[in-house]
């Protein structure tokens, strides 16, 4: 995997928070888990429809060293892992949510094409 030769050096708490939940796979992964509170792995890759597994694995490990989500290991035949989010995980979601709201003024989505997830979202009634 890649590594950088620097750290990234975070300067203002704006990109701190952009770098948590920016990009284009977080915010989504943070809001199925935000609708349906648990879910093993393959069942979040099939709400993500398009991710692949390296991409859906590294994501998922950034969140996890973040804390904005959290695994639980259960010690089974066949292993069983579920994600849910953490405490600092939930506390996003408010703010996704307005993000949401914001963009829902400006960007219009045609329903029929818009994520099973982002379907449900009610950031038009603000409107």
């Amino acid at each position: 995997m890649y590594e950088p030769k620097l750290e990234k050096e975070i300067r203002c708490p704006l990109e701190y928070g952009l770098n948590i939940f920016g990009g284009k796979w977080k915010s989504r992964i943070i809001c199925v888990l935000a609708e349906k509170k648990v879910l093993r792995y393959n069942t979040l890759k099939k709400e993500m429809t398009d991710i692949t597994d390296a991409v859906l694995a590294a994501t998922l490990k950034d969140l996890l060293s973040n804390d904005i989500i959290q695994r639980k290991q259960y010690n089974e035949i066949p292993p069983r892992v579920e994600y849910s989010l953490a405490e600092k995980g939930e506390s996003v979601v408010p703010i996704l949510q307005h993000i949401c709201e914001w963009s829902g003024a400006y960007h219009k989505v045609d329903n029929e094409k818009a994520l099973m997830q982002c379907q449900k979202c009610d950031y038009h009634q603000v409107i």
